[in-house]
């Protein structure tokens, strides 16, 4: 029998490397920041064409590399970071895998200048598919320069499965945010396809969130500063009355490399509860600093997962570090009983009079009698003052104790004749029950309703036939950068229903119409909504845009449980609902209606 075990070639293992390290650009882009952050450099700029399909250039003024080095740094599981197994537990820098280089040279065009300070020249060293074709030296001044260019140009079913150039492009910004916000004294660039998109200059680490989201955020921060025998936890929270119905701006670093920890989430929206609403999310720029050996964070091959030696441990520091944030900035009102001494005072001179104060001359009628009929003219007074009033009172007294469910019509109304005999009635204002041949047909009103808008808006983006509303005083939507790419991305479908939206700058929209459906709510938090659903199921395909958008969009604008309705109101809502092409489901799969038959009904 023959020997079926073979070593792969080495141009081959580093391909294999590059699928665990290398899925996207934006993890080129992660890998070389990281780099430069470890280089020490104060100044770093991103470069990149084509949402780095093209084009990835990072460069910064850090302490270069040696010719040796230069070339060394492509090998497999070459690095200066680490020499032995321990020291994987104590571990303060960036990067150090050691596989990340030799990942991007395995499959891209990679071209790198580095300089030393010491040194009088540089040195050029080109790698193609792990290969290196050239090696020369370069005048330039002290740094590094890495140029990925034709990512995943040998590894084309790779390459197919990259998204579009806006949603890469996003992804790449996310990692540029990680990596600048817990490093606020170094000045970074992002300049995409010759646009310069931030320039952040050196400063503290709330100057960072405000060039990174805004320069609305200076109100909206507060500190958190808490330190522990082994845990020490430093950042900002938005304050709860700015919680928005997106996710986006929740940032937990440990020792300054980004992570995810659904644990310690918990911990931030168990602090927050009751101040916000359930659908809301709070925004958080936290740093835990701990003890390297107590963590393990090679876990995971992008390292955005960590192990804590005692999460228990983080979870309650970081939770009372929050909460005593919250309490100590006065987020609800108090009375400050230090400066209510003057309760004291005379109220007459507090008031400015002069006199103190006396008792009030109130003239008295001995023949007064409380329980003496009024005159006539007095009664006819009476009445021609609240003749309308008197008019309008309802006959029946039940319609003033909710006893009758036709609110909107007196006794002296006639009722409007229909030609059909079938009626309606409405269960504890959430469910509308009327007879059908088999039984009784119990429909659930929102769930109804979701479904009619739910296709009236799938036709009206089909045919481009919504209709809008003009807005007498525009509303202000302001995003951060990547919501504000994905609703740039969603503009043509939002204007077929109704929507007009005027981008003011790269992360504020102006709403200056809304659907017609959209009257009375509340838009701009209907588009946080529609953002929110769209990243929780985002995708490529424009029809599953569309379904999203529609199905947002019903369930925020249908009628809610405990909505009073009319007949005719009920009547109409079953006619359209019957009407629809899927009468039998929402839009979230829920069922819409149940019939019950007369044997359940007898029961």
């Amino acid at each position: 029998m023959i020997d079926v075990i073979k070593l792969l070639p080495d141009s081959v293992a580093n391909q294999i490397a590059a699928g665990e390290v290398i899925q996207r650009p934006a993890s080129a882009v992660k890998e070389l920041m990281e780099n430069a952050l470890d280089a020490g450099a104060t100044q770093i700029d991103l470069v990149v064409k084509d949402a780095g399909k093209s084009m990835i250039m990072v460069v910064d003024n850090g302490c270069g590399m040696s010719e040796t080095d230069a070339r060394l740094c492509f090998e497999r599981h070459a690095t200066s970071k680490i020499s032995k197994a321990e020291d994987l537990f104590a571990i303060r820098t960036m990067g150090f895998r050691g596989e990340a280089l030799a990942s991007i040279a395995a499959i891209a065009q990679v071209e790198l200048k580095t300089r030393r300070k010491e040194d009088e020249v540089g040195v050029k060293i080109v790698n193609e598919g792990s290969v290196v074709k050239e090696q020369t030296l370069v005048p330039m001044q002290p740094g590094t320069t890495f140029t990925v260019k034709n990512l995943f140009f040998n590894v084309p079913a790779r390459r197919n499965f990259l998204k579009s150039p806006q949603a890469e492009l996003r992804h790449i910004v996310e990692e540029f945010t990680r990596v600048t916000l817990m490093n606020p004294e170094i000045g970074f660039t992002l300049t995409s396809d010759g646009k310069e998109m931030y320039h952040l200059y050196p400063g503290n680490l709330k100057q960072r969130i405000m060039g990174l989201f805004g320069t609305s955020y200076e109100e909206r921060l507060l500190p958190v500063k808490q330190e522990a025998e082994r845990v020490r936890i430093d950042g900002y929270i938005v304050k709860p009355e700015f919680a928005k119905k997106t996710r986006g701006e929740q940032y937990f670093f440990v020792n300054k490399r980004f992570i995810k920890h659904a644990y310690l989430h918990h911990a931030l929206e168990n602090a927050y509860m009751e101040m916000i609403p359930k659908d809301s999310f709070p925004g958080y720029f936290l740093n835990i600093e701990v003890d390297p050996s107590d963590i393990d964070i090679n876990i995971h091959p992008t390292k955005t997962e960590v192990n804590f030696l005692d999460v228990k441990l983080v979870y309650a520091i970081l939770h009372a570090a929050v909460r005593k944030a919250i309490g100590q900035h006065n987020l609800s009102p108090m009375i400050d009983f230090d400066e209510s001494a003057d309760l004291n005072k005379d109220f007459g001179l507090a008031m400015g009079m002069n006199q103190p104060l006396s008792i009030p001359n109130v003239p008295l009628d001995p023949n007064f009698n409380p329980f003496r009929k009024e005159s006539a003219p007095r009664e006819t007074h009476w009445e021609s003052s609240y003749q309308p009033q008197k008019n309008n009172t309802p006959g029946d007294w039940r319609i003033l104790y909710g006893e009758r469910t036709d609110l909107t019509e007196t006794p002296a109304e006639p009722k409007e004749e229909t030609n059909s005999t079938v009626h309606y009635l409405q269960v504890n204002q959430s469910y509308i029950v009327t007879t059908v041949k088999s039984g009784l047909l119990v429909i659930d009103q929102h769930l109804a309703h979701a479904r009619v808008l739910f296709e009236k808006f799938l036709k009206e983006m089909e045919n481009h036939s919504g209709v809008s509303q003009q807005e007498l005083f525009p509303q202000a939507l302001s995003l951060n950068m990547n919501d504000a790419s994905l609703l740039k991305e969603m503009i043509p479908e939002l204007e077929n229903l109704g929507f007009v939206l005027e981008q003011a700058n790269p992360t504020t929209f102006m709403i200056n119409g809304t659907p017609a459906d959209a009257a009375g709510c509340d838009t701009v938090v209907l588009l946080e909504r529609i953002l929110e659903n769209y990243k929780l199921n985002r995708t490529d395909l424009q029809l599953d845009r569309k379904l999203n958008l529609a199905k947002t969009m019903s369930a925020q604008l249908s009628i809610k449980s405990q909505t009073k309705l009319t007949e005719m109101e009920m009547q109409n809502l079953v006619d359209q609902l019957f009407a629809c092409n899927v009468a039998e489901v929402a839009p979230d799969g829920k069922k819409i209606y149940v019939i019950l038959n007369m044997e359940e009904y007898f029961k």
